[in-house]
């Protein structure tokens, strides 16, 4: 059994070549995305900065803290406070009568030279003590390099993800058709005596052999790419500037054996197909496929294809606010992709045949397609992966970051927009700031709200033009507040319990108006007087306010459309990076598929192309023939992946209406024509030269 493995791999390398790169690339990606992932768990331990001298670091507190009942016992809840409380007058002073003191940067902190155990006897629950490491808490914004890590973490996995995706289905594909093209030679082989199980174990065997070399060939070009990747992340403003990899050995570990279970499970399947073929099929196998959906692959894919719909309907119905989320639409998709994917050799046929192409020439392109299912379906799956991938990444994204930007012009019936920081407020305009409050959810959590504090409710209640459900704002006044519909206690009339911005309360305000929960931005509005410490830094404004007055608040003064468009841009640059780098993953990969593909499955069409040249065909049109199968192919493809990005963004569509936010579909077309375009010239190429070489 060895000897004939071995000698098949020589004897056919050409075969294993794209399975190879494509099996080594994946297992590269993993590396490197694994690499890159271990670095973002632990941010590096940076020595305190603001109070290096101090050995004691009295700090005002940073958190609201509620005890909750949690079945029979009481427990501790905290959230973080937007800033630092500053550290009590009292106590400063008597701090002062016995050390040494230090301040620097603001009053939420100071340095005490003295001994620790004395210094928290004196200061006890009125603020904390830090020490050690912990003065870092004391820097200005402590959390900024475990924060910086999030968005690269989120970004990482979802790479890996994507990669493993698409990997696992390219190379389980190019297995599956190249186990379709030796169709024959398992009949030969059967007519020679070997045993199914003597053919599953040789195909398994050649998968183990071109799963352990391109596995190590992937952790090679892991190793190399990972710093590579670390770069872009910092230049492209991903990571921050001191972001680097370090020298876990676990992902090397997870890649390689990945690699090697994703081509023994993508050969796992084509194997058992194979022991199946009998002794017969060498001398009567036909031109044209037949059986090509097997029972299990169309189980599988009528049940990803439900499962994704399912969940997809559901979460629109039940949680539509989910659907807004980059990790939802993010994975719920490939669901429908994998399904779609996987039954696309019984959708290649009647898509085919209902295409009308003009002439002689693309009848035979239209026939030959429809015919040779196993072919057209082995390409148009991936065109489908990719298409799909960059219509409802991108255009999940647009569509929400759109949704927001059209929210905001909605919401107001102000001409013109003053933005900035720690502006002075206009007589005759609605002046606002950012602010938290923090409310219990349940009995045990306490949620924190980004909120808005209101300086005038009058000039407030005037210009906005809020989704009201129940209640009216212009009733909100200082023992008041304006809730979304994501509260627990959302009645009008009903009373909230909340601590402030700075810790402060509870307080009870009654809730005098509900908003629809719109794309998550319909945050509470309370005044300012429940809101310390707040400052302006938002000042609407209609006609009647002057540009001179407005020129005096000390922002930048734009119209409504021009700040919607600048405070929700279509997509930040680091987000479509981000994006366009998952994307490039799945376009590589697609390239090698169809590049693989049809080089092998035009190397074998030798008596076909002569048949056409005896029935006096032209070699430039045969040639067009086997370019317009391919694009034919393609086309099928793209066609497919669109509808599945139309039924992904229709649903996201509706949970926008069903959160009463506007509905601003964005379909990325530029991004899916270029993947199209790309994907059939690699396809025209990847046929025409062995057609060429075929019929000289």
């Amino acid at each position: 059994m060895l000897t004939v493995v071995l000698s098949g791999l020589r004897a056919r390398w050409t075969a294993f070549v794209g399975s190879f790169v494509a099996l080594a690339l994946g297992v590269g990606l993993l590396a490197t995305m694994g690499l890159g992932l271990s670095a973002t768990f632990d941010a590096p331990e940076r020595a305190p900065q603001r109070f290096a001298a101090a050995p004691v670091v009295v700090k005002g507190r940073d958190a609201v803290t509620v005890d909750v009942r949690r079945g029979p016992r009481t427990a501790t809840v905290s959230q973080r406070l937007d800033r630092p409380q500053p550290v009590d007058i009292e106590l400063l002073r008597e701090l002062k009568a016995r050390w040494t003191v230090t301040t620097a940067g603001g009053p939420d902190a100071v340095g005490v030279h003295g001994p620790a155990t004395e210094v928290r006897t004196v200061v006890g629950d009125r603020a904390q003590v830090l020490t050690g490491g912990e003065r870092r808490r004391a820097d200005p914004e402590p959390e900024r390099d475990a924060e910086a890590l999030v968005a690269v973490n989120a970004l990482l996995g979802t790479a890996g993800g994507v990669t493993t995706f698409v990997s696992v289905f390219v190379v389980a594909s190019t297995f599956a058709f190249a186990v379709a093209l030796r169709r024959r030679e398992f009949g030969l082989l059967r007519m020679a005596g070997a045993t199914p199980g003597q053919v599953r174990r040789m195909l398994l065997a050649e998968a183990a052999g071109v799963g352990v070399l391109a596995s190590a060939a992937g952790c090679a070009l892991g190793a190399w790419g990972a710093p590579w990747l670390a770069r872009v992340l910092v230049e492209g403003g991903l990571a921050p500037d001191w972001f680097a990899i370090g020298g876990a050995a676990w992902p090397f570990h997870v890649a390689f054996w990945t690699g090697v279970t994703v081509a023994l499970a993508g050969a796992f399947a084509a194997a058992r197909r194979a022991g199946r073929v009998g002794p017969g099929d060498a001398l009567r196998e036909a031109d044209v496929d037949t059986d090509v959906l097997p029972l299990g692959r169309a189980l599988l894919g009528t049940g990803l294809l439900v499962t994704g719909a399912a969940l997809l309907v559901w979460t629109c119905v039940g949680e539509p606010s989910e659907l807004l989320k980059r990790k939802t639409y993010t994975t719920l998709p490939m669901l429908l992709i994998t399904g779609v994917a996987l039954l696309a050799p019984l959708l290649v046929r009647p898509v085919a045949r209902a295409l009308r192409l003009p002439g002689a020439t693309g009848m035979l392109v239209r026939e030959n397609s429809a015919a040779a299912v196993r072919r057209t379906a082995a390409v148009a799956a991936p065109v489908l992966v990719t298409v799909a991938l960059a219509g409802t990444l991108l255009g999940s994204s647009s569509t929400v970051t759109s949704a927001k930007a059209a929210e905001a012009r909605e919401q107001t019936r102000a001409e013109r927009v003053v933005t900035g920081d720690d502006l002075r407020p206009v007589a005759g305009a609605s002046a606002t700031g950012a602010t938290s409050v923090f409310v219990r959810d349940g009995a045990e959590a306490l949620v924190k709200y980004g909120a808005r504090a209101v300086y005038d409710p009058v000039a407030f209640a005037d210009l906005a033009r809020l989704p009201v459900v129940a209640g009216d704002v212009a009733d909100l006044d200082d023992g008041s507040i304006v809730v979304n519909e994501e509260f627990e206690r959302r009645a009008v009339g009903d009373e909230v319990e909340v601590w402030r911005a700075d810790g402060s309360g509870p307080v009870r305000l009654r809730v005098v108006a509900v908003l629809a929960l719109g794309t998550g931005d319909n945050g509470p509005y309370v005044t300012r007087a429940n809101a310390p410490g707040v400052a302006v830094d938002r000042i609407e404004a209609g006609g009647a306010v002057g540009a001179e007055a407005l020129a005096a608040a000390g922002g930048t003064v734009r119209g409504v459309d021009a700040w919607a468009a600048a405070t929700h841009p279509t997509s930040s640059p680091e987000t479509r990076l981000g994006l366009l780098l998952v994307l490039g993953i799945a376009l590589v990969y697609t390239v090698l598929a169809l590049a693989n593909t049809l080089l092998m499955a035009t190397s074998v069409r030798g008596g076909e192309l002569a048949s056409l040249r005896l029935a006096g065909a032209t070699r430039a049109q045969v040639l067009r023939v086997v370019t317009g199968e391919s694009a034919l192919a393609v086309t099928i493809g793209a066609v497919l992946g669109l509808a599945v990005t139309a039924v992904c963004l229709a649903v996201q569509g509706a949970a926008l209406a069903a959160l009463s936010a506007p509905v601003a579909l964005a379909v990325p077309w530029p991004t899916m024509a270029a993947t199209a375009a790309t994907c059939a010239l690699v396809a025209a190429a990847a046929s025409a030269l062995p057609a060429w070489r075929l019929t000289r």
